[in-house]
């Protein structure tokens, strides 16, 4: 492997082969599928209990969404984005660029949403993202009925939220725990 970049800096990160055994088969698939270990399953391995309840939320938002895997990972860089993730940003910059077929679509939600290239339907649903992410409390009906207007449904903008809210969870686990980015993740999708 290319890698060799630490998973965090703030706590050890465990070995793999000292974890429970449904972890280091979850670990194992992964790297497996991506060629290389996503240094957030090591990172999250730290707690173990934590890691399974992470993994399982996760899964249950992009496996079991009306929203498309690109509008996922695009909520996620603009959530990001707004949170200075570096982790996050890197690592779901990759998946955007792969699942949106754009090089470029990535640096511009991370750097601002706003001026990225995108449709109007994806600006509203990123506004909302990133409302919740610097100002939750502002959120209101007039926020549901623009995106009503562009075609979600009530379901497709509780995921909307879902994965705005989870990202401010990890995003902020991740400033704590310094989660370092992959060097693979830098370049894939280019």
């Amino acid at each position: 492997m290319a890698d060799d970049v630490e998973a965090m800096t703030r706590f050890p990160v465990p070995d793999v082969e000292d974890l429970p055994e449904d972890l280091q088969e979850r670990i194992e698939a992964e790297t497996e599928r991506t060629g290389f270990t996503p240094n957030v399953f090591l990172a999250y391995a730290y707690r173990p209990s934590q890691f399974r309840a992470f993994f399982q939320y996760y899964d249950a938002l992009v496996e079991e969404s009306d929203l498309t895997r690109e509008e996922i990972e695009m909520i996620i860089v603009a959530v990001s984005g707004a949170n200075d993730c570096y982790y996050c940003n890197v690592a779901h910059g990759a998946l955007v660029r792969i699942y949106a077929e754009d090089p470029l679509l990535a640096d511009q939600l991370v750097s601002n949403y706003r001026n990225a290239d995108v449709s109007d339907r994806h600006r509203r649903m990123l506004d909302l993202a990133v409302k919740l992410t610097e100002n939750q409390a502002a959120v209101d009906e007039d926020d549901f009925e623009r995106l009503e207007a562009a075609g979600f449904s009530r379901q497709e903008i509780w995921d909307i939220g879902a994965v705005a809210a989870f990202f401010n969870l990890s995003n902020r686990m991740a400033q704590l725990a310094d989660m370092r980015p992959n060097e693979e993740f830098h370049t894939m999708g280019r």
